[in-house]
C-alpha cells in the first residue's frame, strides 16, 4: 500500500498551530503509516512546537506583509521570493498527496506551489472574517473549511464547508472534573476562581491591567490564574516581586490548559479564533478583550458573533485598567449571569470538527 504523505502549512501562533497539530493528530488515527510534514515560518513558535508533539517541520524565510511602505517592503519581497522557491522544492521532493493551509505567513507560497503541481489544496479558515492571504489563496483552493456563518462573502460558497474550528485534543476526552482541576492549581472546589489568558506569546495590556489591579485583586479573595504568556513572564514576576497577593498564582504558559479551564469560574481572554473556539468547548463564561493589533480588526468581529448569541461579554482593549476587574469580580459572584453565559457558549461548540475537516482531507488526497 502506497504511503500517505501530507503536507500541512502555517503558524506563527498557538491559534494556528494548535488546530495544525490536531488534524495532524487525527490524520494519524486514521493512518497511523502517514508521512506528515508541517511547513512554517523561520522563527516562529511552530519551530519549537511542532517538533515537540513529534513531527518533522521545515521553516520557510518568510514574514508579514509590512502594513506600511518602506524598506521593510524590500526586505519582505527578497523574503516572499526565497520562501516562494523553498515552498517549490518541497512539493518537488516531498510529493504530497494533498496541501492543508491553516493560516499563518507560510501558508501562502506552500499552497501556492501546490497548486501549480495540481496538488489538491484545502484551506482551513479560522476567523469571522478571512485575511488577505487566505482571500486570495481561495481563489484557487478546492475546499475551504470555515468555523463561522456569512463566509460566502469572501469565498466561493461551492467551496465552503461548515465544520467548526479543530480544538487540542486533550480538551476533548478529558473531563477532569471540578474538584481535580482546582486542586491541581491548590485551590479548592468551592473556591470563586478566575482564569486570565493573553494567548500563547502573551497580551501586554491585559497583563498591565492586572498590575494596575493588583491591590484589587488581593482584597477580592477571589483565586485567580494568570496565564502571562512566554514574552511577558520574566517583566511581571520582577514586577510583582514585592506586592503579589497569595490568591494570585503567576504562569508563563500553561500545558494542562484543559484543568486550568475546569477550574475556572469566569474566563478572561482575547478573541483569537481557536482560543473561542476552545471555550466554547469549555462552556465557561467568558470575557472576551479583542487585540487591537490584528489584520482587519479580526478578534472583534469573532467576538461580536458570540456577544450577539449572549454566549460573552465584550471589554474594549483601551478600557479594561478602568472595567476589567470591576466586572469580573461582580460577574463571578452573579450566579443567574454565570449560567446563561455558559449555557449560551455551549450552544456554539463544535466537538466534531477536527474529525470533519479530516474527513474532508480523505476525500479530497490523491492517494
Amino acid at each position: 500500500m502506497q504511503q500517505k504523505r501530507i503536507i500541512i502549512s502555517g503558524g506563527g501562533t498557538g491559534g494556528h498551530i494548535f488546530p495544525a497539530l490536531a488534524i495532524a493528530g487525527e490524520l494519524k488515527n486514521r493512518f497511523p503509516g502517514a508521512d506528515i510534514l508541517f511547513v512554517g515560518a523561520k522563527g516562529k513558535m511552530e519551530m519549537e512546537k511542532v517538533p515537540a508533539a513529534g513531527y518533522k517541520i521545515i521553516g520557510l524565510p518568510v514574514m508579514g506583509l509590512p502594513r506600511k511602505p518602506g524598506l521593510k517592503m524590500f526586505k519582505f519581497l527578497a523574503m516572499l521570493f526565497k520562501s516562494n522557491r523553498e515552498a517549490r522544492r518541497i512539493i518537488r521532493e516531498f510529493q504530497p498527496h494533498i496541501a492543508v493551509g491553516v493560516g499563518g505567513f507560510a501558508s501562502g507560497p506552500l499552497l501556492q506551489a501546490a497548486t501549480r503541481k495540481n496538488i489538491p489544496t484545502l484551506i482551513q479558515e479560522q476567523n469571522s472574517y478571512a485575511g488577505i492571504t487566505n482571500k486570495i489563496l481561495g481563489k484557487k483552493a478546492d475546499k475551504i473549511c470555515v468555523a463561522y456563518e456569512n463566509m460566502a462573502n469572501y469565498f466561493s460558497s461551492d467551496k465552503i464547508i461548515f465544520t467548526g474550528n479543530p480544538v487540542r485534543e486533550g480538551l476533548l476526552n478529558q473531563n477532569p472534573g471540578r474538584q481535580a482541576a482546582a486542586g491541581y492549581f491548590g485551590f479548592n472546589a468551592d473556591d470563586k476562581i478566575i482564569l486570565i489568558i493573553g494567548g500563547s506569546l502573551g497580551a501586554r495590556s491585559i497583563n498591565n491591567a492586572v498590575l494596575k489591579n493588583i491591590n484589587l485583586i488581593g482584597e477580592s479573595g477571589v483565586k485567580v490564574i494568570w496565564q502571562t504568556g512566554s514574552f511577558y513572564f520574566d517583566e511581571m514576576v520582577r514586577k510583582t516581586s514585592e506586592n503579589k497577593p497569595e490568591n494570585l498564582q503567576i504562569h508563563k504558559f500553561i500545558n494542562r490548559m484543559e484543568l486550568a479551564y475546569g477550574a475556572a469560574d469566569v474566563i478572561v481572554s482575547r478573541a483569537g479564533a481557536g482560543t473561542i473556539s476552545e471555550l466554547c468547548i469549555a462552556g465557561k463564561p467568558v470575557v472576551l478583550i479583542p487585540s487591537p493589533n490584528v489584520a482587519e480588526d479580526h478578534q472583534t468581529r469573532n467576538a461580536m458573533a458570540l456577544a450577539k448569541k449572549n454566549a460573552a461579554i465584550i471589554i474594549k482593549d483601551e478600557e479594561i485598567d478602568r472595567n476589567l476587574f470591576i466586572t469580573i469580580l461582580e460577574l463571578v459572584n452573579y450566579e443567574v449571569r454565570l449560567n446563561q453565559l455558559s449555557e449560551n457558549i455551549k450552544k456554539l461548540a463544535k466537538p466534531d470538527a477536527t474529525k470533519r475537516i479530516v474527513d474532508e482531507i480523505e476525500k479530497m488526497a490523491r492517494w
